[in-house]
């Protein structure tokens, strides 16, 4: 990507013209004030036409003048703290009614809040000149440790409804100084009698009325003699977060973010599983069916690191005088390649309509959700009997693995005890609000059963993967086939012991 930034901590306050700056070298720190330099600039800014990433507090736009030209995108992290990241300006401009606004927004940018708009054309919704006089504040060392950014703004809203208004405004932002600086800063300027902005950005004032309202925040924390519709729809907001945010991680190629995502869709999956009495019954099975195939791109994607780093540490130690023939370059040759075509397979899902339309439902469902007349019982009675029905179905999964013979029977079985393993930890999990200890030691039995046999279960894939991909393509070139045969044996002995493991920790069943 051609992205770069940081991390922007700032705060906004509102002057009138009349407004003097005030001592600012009695900032604690701070050694002298540089000159003021002077600056125009230009910014227009981009959004949906219903202003979708504005309600999420996300900033999107072009600048030109000053030191920062380029595109700015602006994503909230908490209190007046931002992750503020870059990308170069293009050379083709956009004409918007009449105007030369700007060139198309750089897809590394739109790929970071696809998850916002999915399929929404971003467009320009405001254009904002403003001269601004820049102070540095200079510490003992020389090193900048804050500006404070005087700006006298021109705005127009292009869309919806055009308008323009005018202001002034100091930005005081943190450089190389410590969080204090500004809590100083604050302090100085309401002695002053100069206070907090109103205004959540320049955007949100120049949108004026049009400025939307932010989404509602998480829901109400679930009690034992309230709703257990209430325990549902929390476990669904956080699952959604996890969506939000490990979505453009995904698309960045951040380690760890497939698995992350991976994760979410299957808690959501298990939890409309789990409380699928609670909604509407014709909205659970498309849902199911939708994160079902979503999880499935992400397993491919994510199966080849898994199954990568296994075998990679197999090789790695194992004795070079073991290892014949060109074993470790054919093995990452192929699962270079597969992974290259499982990623790009999921970068395609995630840019799809299905994806977007699957998110456009979940947020449907955490705002709305059509409950039934169940949802309305009280929780400490509703949810316990639902765990209930996923231990009673792991111990039937159980049964039935005692019973099949060793091998590929045997295998499917406890793949199928893994599977149930983790519904019920899900499921568990999502009774923590109202009773922790016994919510706790359930979920962590789940999720020890679920350990271990995902640890056989890696070993069958391996196998699979060493003996149809590895030993037969080294058998059909003329290659010797010693080590794949030897590190079959290895993964062999692997799900031996895990099954073994397995088995004992069943008997210790809480």
């Amino acid at each position: 990507m051609d992205t770069n930034g940081g991390i922007e901590t700032e705060l906004k306050f509102d002057v009138d013209e009349t407004a003097l700056l005030p001592r600012l070298y009695d900032l604690p720190g701070v050694q002298t004030v540089a000159a003021p330099v002077t600056h125009d600039l230009q910014a227009v800014y981009f959004d949906t036409a219903d202003l979708v990433l504005t309600a999420q507090h996300v900033t999107l736009r072009r600048r030109t003048g000053g030191d920062d030209a380029g595109w700015h995108l602006k994503l909230p992290l908490d209190a007046g703290r931002r992750r503020e990241i870059h990308a170069p300006l293009g050379k083709h401009v956009l004409v918007f009614n009449g105007h030369s606004e700007a060139d198309a927004v750089p897809e590394s940018l739109a790929q970071l809040v696809r998850f916002h708009v999915r399929d929404s054309p971003l467009v320009p919704v405001a254009r904002l000149n403003t001269e601004r006089v820049v102070h540095a504040l200079i510490g003992l060392g020389g090193e900048t440790l804050a500006v404070l950014c005087d700006d006298h703004v021109q705005a127009e809203r292009l869309t919806p409804d055009p308008a323009t208004t005018a202001w002034r405004e100091w930005e005081l932002e943190l450089v190389d100084g410590p969080d204090d600086l500004l809590d100083a800063g604050k302090s100085m300027l309401a002695a002053s009698g100069i206070h907090l902005s109103l205004h959540a950005s320049k955007l949100a004032r120049a949108l004026g009325d049009r400025f939307p309202e932010r989404p509602d925040a998480a829901p109400r924390r679930p009690r034992s003699s309230g709703w257990a519709g209430d325990v549902l729809v929390l476990n669904l907001h956080e699952q959604y977060e996890v969506l939000r945010a490990q979505d453009p991680q995904v698309r960045q190629a951040t380690a760890g973010s497939v698995h992350a995502l991976r994760v979410a869709t299957r808690r959501l999956r298990s939890v409309l599983a789990t409380y699928h009495s609670l909604l509407d019954a014709t909205v659970v099975p498309h849902l199911r069916s939708e994160l079902a195939w979503l999880g499935a791109v992400l397993g491919g994607s994510r199966d080849e690191e898994v199954i990568q780093r296994r075998l990679t540490g197999h090789l790695d130690r194992e004795p070079e005088g073991l290892l014949l023939g060109p074993i470790r370059e054919r093995l990452g040759s192929r699962a270079d390649t597969d992974t290259d075509a499982a990623h790009h397979a999921l970068l395609t899902a995630l840019n799809s309509h299905r994806y977007f339309r699957l998110l456009d439902a979940l947020a449907a469902l955490v705002t709305s959700p059509p409950f039934t007349a169940v949802a309305r019982q009280e929780a400490r009675t509703v949810v316990p009997a639902l765990i209930n029905k996923k231990w009673k179905k792991l111990r039937r999964a159980v049964r039935t693995a005692t019973k099949t013979v060793p091998g590929a029977e045997r295998d499917l079985a406890l793949h199928e005890v893994r599977k149930r393993a983790k519904r019920l930890r899900y499921a568990a999990e999502t009774a923590h609000p109202l009773s922790r200890k016994r919510a706790a030691t359930v979920s962590a039995f789940a999720q020890k059963l679920q350990t271990i046999l995902g640890n056989q279960h890696d070993s069958v894939i391996a196998r699979e993967r060493l003996l149809k991909r590895g030993a037969v393509d080294a058998y059909l070139r003329g290659e010797n086939t010693f080590s794949y045969g030897r590190l079959h044996a290895l993964e062999q002995q692997k799900a031996a012991v895990a099954e073994s493991k397995f088995w004992q920790e069943w008997k210790n069943r809480p």
